[in-house]
């Protein structure tokens, strides 16, 4: 068994290869333990899985790991990953569960799979992850079949909540186009659209597993051709797109993509007095704009890393440049790509016209993410070899202003920013280059990286 499948902030790897039946079986029944270990009256794990092909084998062997322990599965069959996590804040016809695990590979290749885990509503990752990946490694426990859940419609309960909580809008007159990319999203979004009276044309709406249409990655901009082509036609206000699970947006104009820092701006506005927390690949314009009417907070790239500090915090949302939004206010603290959809749709039922609001904030370039492959031993010690570089930079290099070290170096120029960060989750390492100047932020990018030599 590969130890790297436990990774920062959740379980994920190659179907068989590595997430063979005895891993994930020792996988469910240790990580029912730790929840019997928080909670010794607890009862139930609510399981989902997303549309991959082999999702349903992998919630039997889970199953059987869980009852091993002697907990029971509720079973929520195919579903979103913020359906997974609502299961925790309702009452699953009396079933109140201490924890979930989401069966999902995000927009990984097909052949991948994964669990993202939460215990007691606090997601579950990083040491706790590292450990439970010591137990099974080490434990010689055979876990016998004992597939057998028990049935819970959480589907419906979600959409009847999204239905109810934005039963104010009104957008009869308005058309838009979503992109589901043949993943866990389309098992909900018609049933809500149609319950609100939203006009929709839903494309690549079927969960297929083998993703027939494109990869379902919408911060990768190939992924997006078809539904901007949608776009052009000018039938639309405006289109979405999501990953895998669903737990990641696009939302496109027929000019732009909006990316989560930006949407993150836009939502501030309509919450009074904001608290909102960027990673550290956040736009500078959002960071300094919120400062003017809230608080805008930098923090760690990461899912979990932003739900803690959400509940650290008690802040109104979080949200990642990649379109991980999570909202606090009047919802879990969890990122939702269809919540958020709703939310940005009821921006444009208050008027709100993205492309216009877009072109009147200050204009900065920003590079596209770059990866730089290297290794899992290598990573973090380039980031401590960088920093004692940029104690003592070369004599053409540009004027440093700020170091922030929250999560990697973002180094902080005179008219911009260079970030370096070591991935959490892949032997890369993560930079972003911004200015409002083209040059000047390729600039900042040829310089720090030359110090990467």
């Amino acid at each position: 068994m590969a130890k790297n499948i436990f990774r920062e902030y959740d379980i994920r790897g190659i179907f068989k290869k590595e997430l063979n039946e005895s891993t994930v079986k020792k996988i469910a029944y240790f990580f029912a333990l730790e929840v019997l270990k928080k909670d010794s009256n607890s009862k139930y794990i609510s399981v989902g899985y997303d549309a991959r092909t082999h999702s349903p084998i992998l919630k039997e062997w889970l199953t059987s790991g869980i009852k091993k322990a002697n907990l029971e599965v509720l079973d929520m069959g195919l579903v979103a990953t913020p359906v997974n996590y609502f299961s925790n804040y309702i009452d699953n016809d009396g079933k109140k569960v201490s924890a979930s695990i989401m069966i999902t590979g995000s927009h990984n290749p097909p052949e991948y799979n994964g669990f993202k885990i939460t215990l007691d509503k606090f997601p579950f990752f990083g040491e706790d992850i590292y450990a439970l990946g010591d137990k099974v490694i080490d434990s010689k426990i055979i876990i016998e079949d004992n597939p057998k859940s028990i049935k819970i419609d959480t589907k419906k309960e979600y959409i009847n909540y999204m239905i109810k909580e934005f039963s104010h809008l009104k957008l009869k007159n308005k058309n838009f186009v979503f992109d589901c990319g043949n993943g866990a999203a389309g098992s909900v979004l018609r049933n809500i659209l149609d319950g609100l009276n939203i006009k929709h044309n839903i494309m690549y709406e079927e969960p297929d597993g083998t993703f027939p249409n494109h990869h379902p990655d919408p911060s990768e901009v190939g992924n997006l051709e078809d539904i901007k082509k949608e776009l052009e036609t000018g039938k639309y206000e405006l289109g979405f797109a999501y990953d895998g699970d669903a737990d990641r947006i696009a939302v496109l104009s027929q000019k732009y993509n909006f990316k989560g820092d930006i949407l993150a701006l836009f939502f501030s506005r309509f919450i009074d007095n904001p608290t909102v927390i960027g990673e550290v690949k956040c736009s500078q314009i959002m960071y300094d704009i919120i400062n003017t009417y809230g608080k805008a907070i930098m923090y760690k790239t990461g899912h979990s890393n932003l739900k803690v500090k959400i509940k650290e915090t008690n802040a109104s949302f979080a949200a990642e440049v990649s379109g991980h939004i999570f909202f606090n206010d009047r919802y879990f603290g969890y990122d939702d790509a269809i919540y958020s959809t709703l939310r940005a749709l009821e921006l444009v039922d208050n008027g709100f016209d993205y492309s216009l609001e877009y072109e009147k904030l200050p204009q900065v370039f920003s590079t596209d993410e770059i990866n730089i492959d290297t290794t899992e031993d290598r990573k973090f010690k380039i980031i401590e070899e960088l920093k004692q570089k940029l104690q003592n930079p070369p004599k053409d290099f540009p004027t440093i202003k700020e170091i922030i070290t929250v999560d990697g170096l973002r180094v902080v120029f005179e008219d911009g920013w260079g970030l370096v960060r070591a991935s959490n989750t892949t032997p890369k390492l993560v930079t972003r280059f911004e200015s409002t100047d083209k040059k000047i932020a390729l600039m900042y990018q040829s310089k720090l990286l030359e110090l990467l030599t």
